[in-house]
């Protein structure tokens, strides 16, 4: 680690909301968190995320960092599904297109026909644009005149690097993250690049672990930066929740990241068997390894379920835990439709409980039987570490230990994809994790009923 790197501010854009951070290099300890909403615009052109907001937050940001807590590097993260495209000035030729936007049908037919095998990419078909190809080939055919004007392409964490160094780069876990523009086994891009004429627009492809620059000048003085501050190239926010774990543990091993998306990591495992209608895939790792990967919109189906419920003490939850068991209450998939396991099942009750708790309780559980499909899925193996906002729901992190039967360990930080893009500049966070102990007697038979049940 070089000693100068003492403090590293991270951006962390995810879909929901945005950070900046200041890590402890030595601890791994969040020294300062701030955070805003990511906004999505409805237009014009199409929806999609209010680029100059967050960047004046930033800016913001770092300069009441950089007067108070101090940085001396900067790394970057953000949520996957996203590319911006430049034009001659270096300026957005086309909005940041929101992934959730849904395309007319006519586009996404001919892009079915366009996209690589998913033996090839492992990349899976997914709805609007979570297949950053489908953006591209949109966008290309909806809005050909500003498409034209299109001379750069980057993925999402290197558009935020370029505004702060003016270097242009991609990356591979970035690309690598279900775009259908990847190859992770040949370590290249894939044919559908030369199809959608982009060869000549995309970046080059740097390591995550690269310095791409330092802070502009002009920024520099804007931010009230006093001396260089090099700018890592970044990476995909699932990869940097990965990265802590894959420094220092042995494969094979499992990582549940959660946040708006529970993606459940296999690092040492194989592709075979990977389902692509079930929303498995191949991710890239930090260091350009291929691992697979399954995954569901497990934070966003929690806040569905949840947000209107109070909150209730967590002996409460455990009183009642067996009375939800016993009765048989339970959530089925598909809260979001068109992603994760049960891609094409709507999401409905059995015996709905009437008590707020009883509900949480219930919700908790269906998250448990959801990520332990996504590792039955990919057959990950070894023990499993679980970090993010589900590592402090009690219940989901016993009932993961119960269906699963292996080690469970729970990181202590709940903003693990800071952490994670820190790693880029040298930090070596001392991991705060501990076991869990807790099982949930009596889930076998509800486990059955729930997989029978979700398969129909």
């Amino acid at each position: 680690m070089s000693q100068s790197h003492k403090r590293i501010a991270v951006i962390d854009i995810g879909k929901t909301n945005a950070k900046v951070v200041v890590v402890d290099a030595v601890t791994g300890v969040e020294l300062a968190v701030r955070k805003t909403a990511n906004a999505v615009l409805s237009g014009p052109s199409y929806p999609h995320y209010d680029i100059e907001a967050l960047w004046q937050f930033i800016l913001k940001t770092l300069k009441d960092f950089a007067a108070n807590t101090g940085f001396d590097a900067l790394s970057i993260t953000t949520h996957g599904a996203s590319a911006a495209l430049l034009d001659a000035d270096g300026k957005l030729a086309l909005p940041v297109l929101d992934y959730e936007y849904l395309y007319p049908d006519t586009v996404t037919v001919v892009y079915r026909e366009l996209r690589p095998a998913f033996s090839d990419t492992f990349s899976p078909l997914l709805t609007g644009g979570l297949n950053i190809g489908a953006q591209l080939h949109y966008q290309k055919t909806a809005f050909p005149d500003a498409f034209a004007k299109v001379k750069t392409i980057l993925t999402y964490p290197q558009y935020w690097a370029y505004r702060l160094t003016g270097v242009a780069a991609n990356e591979r876990t970035s690309l690598g993250c279900h775009t259908d523009l990847w190859l992770p086994y040949s370590n290249q891009f894939s044919p559908l690049v030369e199809k959608l004429d982009l060869a000549e627009r995309m970046a080059p492809v740097r390591s995550a672990f690269d310095v791409l620059g330092e802070i502009r000048p002009n920024l520099a003085r804007e931010i009230g930066v006093t001396r260089p501050v090099p700018v890592y190239c970044g990476i995909h926010d699932s990869n940097a929740s990965l990265l802590p774990y894959l420094v220092d543990r042995a494969l094979p091993c499992t990582v549940v990241s959660t946040g708006t998306w529970v993606v459940c990591f296999a690092p040492g495992a194989r592709p075979d068997g990977l389902d692509s209608t079930r929303d498995t895939l191949v991710n890239v790792d930090a260091f350009g390894n291929p691992v697979p990967s399954s995954r569901y919109m497990g934070g966003r189906e929690w806040e569905m379920i949840t947000h209107e419920l109070p909150l209730s003490p967590l002996e409460d939850e455990w009183q009642m835990l067996a009375t939800v068991i016993d009765r048989g209450s339970m959530l089925l998939p598909s809260i979001v439709k068109g992603c994760g396991p049960f891609p094409a099942m709507e999401g409905r009750w059995i015996l709905k409980p009437d008590d707020a708790a009883e509900i949480r309780i219930a919700a908790s559980l269906y998250q448990a039987l959801m990520t332990t499909t996504c590792l039955d899925i990919i057959r990950s193996q070894g023990p499993i570490i679980v970090e993010g906002p589900f590592a402090a729901n009690a219940i989901f992190l016993a009932a993961l230990h119960s269906l699963t039967g292996r080690p469970v360990s729970v990181s202590g930080s709940q903003t693990g994809t800071s952490v994670g893009a820190s790693v880029l500049a040298g930090s070596r966070p001392r991991h705060s994790v501990h076991l869990v102990e807790e099982t949930i007697p009596g889930l076998t038979e509800y486990a059955a009923t729930w997989r029978r049940l979700a398969s129909v």
